[in-house]
């Protein structure tokens, strides 16, 4: 099946409604949409990009990304979204590793992508701009090129624990299971219902675009392209029965602006049915204050890339019932199974664990991923005996809820963005001062996290090597990923193995609270 079909019948029982809107201005009805798609899945075609090639998705969040997004599937191409803050080499990496022949960028990066494709040897890889793609001409004419079940679709990058992006490729079935368990655990959608996006459409958060286009929502890009809690409180109170995702730190924004607003004489937030919330630690205390000043709006989803948004739900139903039995409890939980998949907590032999046991989170179900992308031996290792381990830690109580203890081990997740230490070592050792380092995530306030580097210098550390290594990454990994503190210390400490002891750096930040 090709997801473009949900398009093509949408276009069909809705034509006229709004499909796109940027900010508060509709950008294209459902016929548009459509129309527009299939125009750029024409151009791909004549281009010599049919089914199962790749196409890298490049960009911040536009209406036109969706266009590029639904345009591929249309043609039978497999969508690469990639995030638009990586550095050029780390997108050079993933257009290399998954044989992207064309890339869609803002025609401002097109220099800078050419110059790092050229230093791996891509220089065969086009370029395209979004604002160039094909605007609409009458209706969709041309059906959607035929796919399979389990042909990619989506290959979303996530970091490893080896320091490289794996490929996680969902193909149909994923991507159709993800929203049907939307539809089932989260909450339905009708015509014109609103998903606002100030989260990046190439995370996970982007997947949740699907129930709209299935079921003739309007998806809204903000102005801004990003998240401003003001923002969105606007775009809520313009378009009404809007919903968004977000990671727990644009929440604790978005809680801050409505704050705000109320302490000027305004209204609590109007016209928002949900807000899910997930990509890293919600607090306690942090659910309890928005649900104050917000209201009865937040739903919460536990997921990773290789079974994208769909683990675990806590629904508004549970976060917005205080006479339920364990109410806290529930509420610092990550919620029950969703009801597209199974999960179970298990031991280092695979063995389920009773309830209340720590132990690896594991879930089975047709959302689960069919592989990383060229990767067969990473794929045994993730999916074992059907269940997807997912290298997070937590326990299942008696009524089936999940507490996560904590995220694979050394994770760090700032901001909804995953950050794994390796990479950032990686880079930091190519700097000629360093001679030893260890990344750490430290607690934060705004971002969840934030990432520590533990530095032994080759020598004394010079007043400005703090200033030179944070120059230095920003040259070979994305801006997001530099530590935000760098301690220089004499040595690290190791176990008999000779490996570093991250949790005595944790106990040592810990202790500078």
């Amino acid at each position: 099946m090709n997801l473009a079909h949900w398009l093509e019948r949408t276009a069909r029982l809705h034509p006229q409604r709004p499909a796109i809107a940027h900010g508060q201005a509709v950008w294209a009805s459902h016929a548009e949409f459509a129309a527009r798609a299939a125009r750029w899945a024409a151009a791909l075609r004549a281009g010599g990009l049919g089914p199962g090639e790749r196409v890298a998705l490049f960009m911040a969040n536009c209406p036109e990304y969706l266009v590029a997004l639904w345009g591929t599937w249309w043609a039978g191409a497999v969508a690469v979204p990639v995030n638009a803050k990586l550095h050029p080499r780390e997108l050079a990496w993933i257009v290399g590793h998954s044989g992207s022949r064309l890339v869609v960028s803002e025609a401002a990066r097109h220099d800078e992508l050419r110059a790092a494709f050229g230093e791996v040897g891509l220089d065969a890889t086009r370029l395209a701009e979004p604002q160039a793609l094909p605007g609409p001409a009458g209706t969709a004419t041309e059906a959607p090129a035929p796919r399979g079940e389990a042909d990619a679709a989506w290959l979303f990058y996530t970091s490893g624990t080896t320091g490289r992006p794996k490929g996680v490729t969902l193909a149909a079935r994923q991507l159709r299971w993800c929203t049907m368990a939307y539809l089932a655990s989260v909450q339905g959608v009708a015509p014109g219902d609103v998903m606002l996006h100030p989260a990046p459409l190439s995370h996970g958060g982007g997947l949740y675009h699907l129930p709209y286009v299935l079921n003739g929502g309007v998806n809204v890009v903000p102005a801004s392209g990003g998240f401003d809690g003001a923002e969105c409180l606007d775009l809520a109170a313009h378009w009404r029965r809007a919903s968004f995702f977000g990671a727990p730190t644009m929440v604790r924004r978005f809680v801050d602006a409505a704050r705000e607003r109320q302490r000027q004489g305004g209204p609590r937030p109007e016209g928002l049915a949900t807000i899910v919330y997930g990509g890293g630690p919600m607090y306690l205390a942090d659910i309890e204050q928005a649900l104050a000043v917000v209201g009865p709006h937040f739903a919460q989803i536990y997921g990773q890339g290789e079974s994208p948004m769909t683990i675990t739900v806590l629904p508004r139903s549970v976060i917005n019932d205080a006479a339920q039995p364990n109410f806290r409890a529930r509420l610092a939980s990550v919620g029950v199974a969703q009801s597209m998949v199974e999960v179970a907590v298990r031991d280092a032999a695979g063995q389920a664990l009773p309830a209340g046991e720590r132990g690896e989170v594991c879930v089975r179900g047709d959302v689960v991923m069919e592989g990383y992308w060229n990767d067969p031996a990473a794929t045994a290792a993730a999916i074992r005996d059907g269940w997807l381990h997912t290298g997070d830690v937590g326990s299942l109580d008696a009524d089936g809820f999940l507490t996560l203890l904590d995220r694979s081990k050394d994770l760090v997740v700032s901001g909804g963005s995953n950050i794994y230490p390796r990479e950032v070592e990686e880079a930091l050792l190519m700097h000629p001062q360093v001679a030893e380092v260890a990344v750490i995530g430290r607690r934060d306030e705004e971002w969840g996290e934030v990432v520590v580097a533990y530095v032994v210098a080759r020598a004394a550390a010079a007043p400005d090597l703090a200033a030179a290594l944070d120059a230095h990454c920003l040259q070979h990994i994305a801006r997001f990923k530099r530590p935000k503190h760098y301690r220089f210390v004499a040595e690290l400490q190791k176990n008999n193995y000779g490996k570093v002891l991250k949790t005595t750096l944790r106990e040592w930040e810990a202790g500078r609270d």
